[in-house]
């Protein structure tokens, strides 16, 4: 991959993960929040995303959904453990996606597509070619006794 190419990714991977961990980070720092309006709203699976709101699920979901978007910027920053956290990030983008689908419509302003898919398909690309070894920590991880003793790990951690 050419030098320039190694630069835009990094910088790609920064931007996206500055933005998931403030939009974590914002929501852990604020003990007032919780997911119940979102998922209340939700018009498309509404019976699970209600059931979500008012069930005893409610401080799971708002727990994995903030820690889970700060795990994911800090993931995506140190450029470590990034196809893991890539593939559960896309995983939430995808349960972000329904609660606003008016199928095909999506919020006012959308035919389909919306900023949750275009960040699912990034974290997908992220993925796909291990952007945690451009410019991010997995290399150093991969080669730790640990990754030797449990191989597994190499295939998640980058």
């Amino acid at each position: 991959m050419p030098r320039s190419a190694k630069i835009a990714l990094l910088i790609t991977r920064l931007a996206m993960g500055w933005m998931f961990f403030y939009a974590g980070i914002t929501k852990v720092l604020n003990p007032a929040w919780t997911s119940t309006g979102y998922l209340k709203g939700a018009k498309t699976f509404a019976f699970f995303y209600q059931w979500l709101a008012n069930s005893s699920a409610l401080p799971a979901v708002d727990f994995l959904n903030k820690w889970g978007l700060t795990l994911l910027g800090v993931s995506l920053i140190a450029g470590i453990a990034v196809r893991l956290s890539s593939v559960l990030g896309a995983a939430l983008m995808a349960l972000y996606y329904f609660p606003a689908l008016t199928f095909p419509y999506i919020g006012t302003s959308s035919f389909l597509v919306d900023q949750h898919i275009i960040y699912a398909l990034v974290l997908v690309f992220f993925a796909t070619i291990r952007a945690g070894r451009v410019y991010g920590l997995e290399t150093w991880c991969v080669s730790l006794p640990i990754c030797a003793r449990f191989p597994g790990l190499r295939k998640w951690l980058g």
